[in-house]
């Protein structure tokens, strides 16, 4: 499995950056799109990089914020084929702990390459599109929310799905930012390596301190490759880093890696 990252928040490479996420995979079946970025951005880094985005055959998102799910119009235009996987309440409002606008463009639902799951969907003997059950520790929030009817809510993260790719005797999982917990994930799947954001970058490396230890615990345990990016946060990487050792690497926009 090849991973070639398109939005993310930093770069190495001289690739335009910005607060998203959005990954282009190649499997041995499929060419996926995972997230969208915040914006059209990884429209041009998808150029830059010899990537035809045109040739996607699905695509999924994650959850329904703005980050993961700006570019979703730009996409759209731009490739004719894809379906696009995505859980059923991912147009719901939501919003940060500044009670500011966080969701997705509502004038785009219904769109009619938009399938919306609700429970664990098999897409084919590759893929799986997922959530989480119940995890070991409770989720936790930082402030966000959701409004339904005329109320604001606590974020449940309903929303909030994974993609599930196996290969051969290996199985992958790729997420989004992780809301539900990254040692809760660990816990439910069993993953040869995992993808995505553990949205730790609101932690403080020193006054959250046992809450990344703990974290880097579990990553010492589990048998698989973690490559993360976006919301994990610079130092919160390089804590995580020297916690875990190599079993950790940290990607950036324009980066691609090959996944045995």
């Amino acid at each position: 499995m090849k991973v070639t990252v398109l939005s993310e928040n930093t770069s190495h490479s001289g690739f335009a950056s910005e607060h998203g996420l959005c990954l282009f995979i190649e499997t041995q079946k499929h060419k996926i799109l995972f997230d969208f970025g915040a914006s059209s951005l990884f429209v041009k880094n998808a150029e830059r990089l010899g990537v035809d985005l045109g040739e996607v055959d699905v695509a999924f998102l994650s959850h329904g914020h703005y980050d993961h799910g700006g570019g979703l119009e730009a996409f759209l235009e731009i490739n004719k084929i894809a379906n696009i996987y995505m859980q059923e309440q991912v147009f719901e409002p939501h919003y940060n702990a500044r009670n500011e606008y966080i969701g997705l463009d509502v004038t785009l639902d219904g769109h009619p390459r938009f399938i919306k799951v609700r429970e664990d969907t098999v897409i084919d003997g590759e893929l799986s599109f997922v959530t989480m059950k119940k995890g070991k520790k409770p989720v936790e929030t930082q402030g966000l929310k959701v409004k339904r009817g005329k109320f604001m809510e606590k974020e449940d993260f309903v929303h909030e799905m994974y993609l599930q790719i196996h290969e051969g005797y290996k199985n992958y999982l790729i997420s989004g930012c992780s809301h539900k917990g990254l040692i809760n994930l660990i816990y439910q799947f069993r993953f040869d390596a995992f993808v995505g954001g553990f949205h730790f970058m609101k932690y403080d490396v020193l006054w959250d301190e046992d809450r990344l230890i703990e974290a880097a615990e579990a990553i010492k345990n589990a048998r698989a490759e973690f490559y993360t990016c976006h919301c994990t946060g610079s130092e919160q990487l390089q804590f995580l880093k020297d916690e875990v050792g190599d079993k950790l690497h940290g990607i950036s926009c324009g980066d691609s890696v090959y996944i045995e």
